[in-house]
């Protein structure tokens, strides 16, 4: 497929350019970069107070009428994407990193990443700044890569950003079926009370209360004969908490609740662009958890298409009912390798916070090639136990589990974590991420709002395991 580099403000390297170099200055070395320039621009950082500091950016003049020089600050250097900083402060014009041509091909392409990161606006509401800087890219970087990874980030942060009443089951279904269509995937949908002769009864449940119906989304692709790959994503387009409703404080934000199958869709995205050899099945169970007179109680028990049964203990513990079905008819495929990506509990933001999401799997070779992943592409993600002694707080006295554990509130990442694996395929590897899918704190390159998270550690682990044929 062609690259779509200009929604993001790049061009490759052999584009030619008059491009302003923008030098990086770490803290440290800021009075010793400082010293070394000419003037006007030594007195003009000065001025301005310049010292090397995160994000701060500025244009210099050049020497005798000569081109401008910019200055990024980068602080203590932790900050794998602060050239997006350039791409969200600086005026119209062409911009190109100062000794671009000595970076090996994983700097470059990050440099190129970094700059797409800050070109993001979330405009469907309201419109964006009216800067459109440029970006020439180091010779090195890999613009496939790097354009898969930007339109995979932009996606995920795009559907979560959207707003339930435009982003409900039906619109979070028309979106995997766009995807579908652009790369020839099998796309269907198995709707409201369908779901229930075609044996999905824990998706039902969940969100039957609503005006929108659940309903399970299917997207298959890829070739017969190659191993099989299950991607499943939580999409719960809103969680009220049902009838165990949530606290206003709580609710605020639940538009994101669906942000696991938002990541879902943004790495089968990359896994599709990139071609990688495996027969791709993603599930996104679709629902709101609304509160009706038809809202699933506490005290319900169901059976799930796995013909387990479920004690309901509380209803504000719905993503893991949905994932169940949708990770027991990945099951009866045989899957090779499992992903569900959920923005499931509470419990992970109070143990590793917002910005580092956990993941659980019993694969030790796995945990291994997504640690080396994560440190590769700067997407963070922490291995947490799936921790056996825990598994007995899930028992039920009337069904074969409950849906959280007793006794509460210990342990819930893990205990939900405990709960999928009772779902999982017994062939090939499972791992789960339990993702936040917001970012909180604006970042150079990262605004607050939706985010993709794990999707590149991911993406890495599939590329290296199934590469595309040559």
């Amino acid at each position: 497929m062609p690259l779509n580099l200009g929604r993001f403000g790049i061009a490759s390297a052999d584009e030619p350019a008059d491009a302003t170099p923008v030098r990086l200055v770490a803290a440290q070395d800021a009075d010793a970069i400082l010293a070394d320039l000419e003037e006007p621009a030594r007195y003009f950082l000065e001025l301005n107070g310049f010292s090397g500091e995160a994000g701060r950016f500025l244009v210099a003049p050049g020497q005798a009428g000569g081109p401008p020089q910019a200055v990024l600050g980068t602080g203590d250097g932790a900050d794998p994407f602060i050239l997006a900083a350039v791409a969200e402060k600086a005026p119209d014009g062409v911009y190109a990193l100062h000794g671009a041509a000595a970076l090996d091909p994983a700097a470059a392409s990050r440099a190129a990443f970094a700059w797409g990161l800050g070109r993001y606006r979330f405009t469907r509401y309201k419109d964006g700044p009216t800067a459109r800087p440029q970006f020439v890219a180091p010779p090195e970087a890999d613009l496939p890569a790097v354009a898969r990874a930007l339109e995979a980030t932009f996606l995920a942060r795009d559907l979560v950003n959207t707003p339930t009443e435009d982003m409900g089951p039906d619109a979070l279904a028309a979106e995997a079926e766009m995807l579908a269509e652009r790369f020839s995937a099998r796309f269907s949908v198995v709707e409201g009370d369908a779901l229930l002769t075609e044996n999905y009864p824990l998706v039902h449940a969940v969100g039957r209360a609503a005006a929108k119906a659940p309903r399970l989304i299917t997207l298959d692709w890829g070739r017969a004969e190659d191993p099989r790959l299950a991607i499943i994503g939580k999409g719960v387009c809103f969680d009220s908490g049902g009838l165990n409703i949530k606290p206003e404080g709580g609710m605020g934000l639940m538009k994101k609740d669906m942000g696991g199958a938002a990541n879902a869709l943004a790495l089968a995205q990359m896994v599709m662009a990139a071609g990688l050899r495996v027969r791709l099945t993603l599930l996104i169970p679709a629902v709101e958890n609304a509160v009706s007179g038809s809202s699933f109680r506490p005290s319900d028990v169901f059976q799930s298409r796995a013909g387990k049964t479920v004690e309901i203990l509380n209803t504000d513990a719905e993503g893991r009912l949905v994932l169940a079905d949708a990770m027991a008819r990945a099951a009866e495929a045989k899957p090779d390798l499992t992903i569900t990506l959920a923005t499931l509990t509470g419990a992970a933001r109070v143990a590793l916070g917002p910005e580092l999401p956990p993941f659980y799997t019993d694969d030790e070779g796995l945990a291994a090639e997504i640690a080396e992943a994560s440190i590769a592409a700067a997407d963070p993600v922490w291995r947490m136990p799936l921790w056996a002694g825990y598994d007995g707080w899930l028992d039920s006295d009337i069904a074969d589990m409950a849906n959280i554990s007793t006794p509460p509130p210990f342990a819930g990442s893990i205990t939900a974590a405990l709960f999928l694996k009772r779902f999982a395929p017994e062939t090939g590897s499972y791992v789960h991420f339990d993702i936040y899918a917001w970012s909180l704190k604006k970042r150079p390159g990262r605004p607050v709002g939706g985010e993709a998270q794990a999707v590149r550690a991911l993406f890495g682990v599939l590329a290296n395991r199934y590469p595309p044929a040559e």
